[in-house]
């Protein structure tokens, strides 16, 4: 069961977070947990209606919810307009990594003379950190973690164990990183010469990284070419996503796991990208477009709207015989011409 880092009463989270409270004086939240199994001292939410039977049963002591559901909850409540948004919040609140309260560096790290960090900064075991870094105030850096040489973490950012940040990475305020992912590596640049022998392009770019932005584990980031590649403040990324050199990210877009975008690729502000969706290199995407999953995206698109490619899963049996019609395509429609070829003549 989740454990809040502190207890705390449904008043003082009223008034924390502006909620307006309906319940007994004095109760204490000591944790959350979905409607379901929630007792009397943790805190749920509801906002799908298909869970209104739990919601009419819960034994959860408060629930955020709106005030159109608020009558059908046999608990004390929160009245919120957005209960999920409004549940982030104190979630975030509630629960914080017991390293985010640490300071100093921890006697088995490495960090260089060359390095400023902050005193009220983490850094945790086995980290090492590179000349020319700097680390500012309220980074938390758990275990494992190495940052070449002219880095920048900005404050408050929290990086879990085993991330790599390649030299010349620039990671703006709010950050958080998870456990795995690649920062900075090279690019894949290579040119071959007249006997087709592959000569490695050196990539001299480096990684620059805007605030709030959220990426998740084993996500691999490639330096630039000679440029940077660039992530915009409030972008957030899934785990397992491929971002090659120069690609550049539009401020609060989102993208799901296993998404590959090639290089020099440019996505704008506020799009999503569904998961296990290819990209190809060189290309622009415009605002607010919404790719759905498993999509292959081969040319620029320059109007905001939904796109969509593939083909949906289909029983095998037709999905064969879908397959089969698929590559007689060209020769039913010919066949198809031919024959209006004759009607038009008779």
């Amino acid at each position: 069961m989740p454990i809040c880092t502190t207890s705390v009463t449904a008043e003082a989270l009223a008034e924390k977070f502006n909620l307006v409270y309906r319940g007994k004086p004095g109760r204490v939240i000591k944790g959350i947990r979905t409607l379901d199994v929630a007792t009397e001292d943790d805190l749920s939410f509801f906002t799908v209606a298909k869970y209104m039977p739990q919601l009419r049963q819960t034994r959860a002591g408060v629930v955020l919810l709106t005030e159109e559901d608020a009558s059908e909850c046999p608990s004390d409540v929160f009245i919120v307009s957005h209960p999920r948004m409004a549940f982030a919040q104190v979630a975030s609140w509630l629960f914080q990594p017991p390293e985010q309260s640490k300071q100093g560096i921890h006697p088995s790290a490495v960090v260089m003379d060359g390095a400023k960090v902050s005193p009220e900064a983490y850094v945790g075991p086995n980290v090492t950190i590179g000349d020319n870094v700097v680390v500012e105030s309220g980074v938390c850096l758990m275990g494992n973690i190495s940052v070449g040489f002219n880095s920048v973490i900005g404050a408050g950012t929290l990086i879990h164990p085993n991330v790599t940040l390649y030299s010349d990475t620039k990671l703006g305020k709010s950050c958080v990183v998870h456990s795995g992912t690649v920062i900075g590596a090279d690019g894949f640049g290579f040119e071959p010469d007249e006997k087709g022998r592959w000569h490695k392009v050196p990539q001299i770019g480096g990684v620059t990284i805007g605030e709030r932005v959220e990426i998740g584990s084993n996500c691999s980031i490639d330096r630039g070419a000679v440029e940077d590649t660039v992530i915009e403040d409030g972008v957030i990324l899934d785990n397992l996503i491929q971002i090659a050199h120069n690609v550049r990210i539009g401020a609060h877009s989102a993208i799901a796991g296993c998404t590959g975008i090639s290089g020099s690729t440019v996505i704008g502000r506020h799009c999503l990208v569904g998961g296990g969706t290819c990209i190809k290199g060189h290309i622009t995407i415009a605002d607010g477009v919404h790719i759905s999953g498993m999509s292959m995206v081969t040319r620029s698109i320059r109007k905001p709207g939904v796109y969509s490619s593939g083909m949906p899963v289909k029983e095998k049996s037709l999905w064969l015989k879908n397959v089969t019609r698929f590559h007689q395509l060209d020769e039913i429609a010919r066949r198809l011409k031919d024959l209006e070829s004759k009607v038009i003549a008779d």
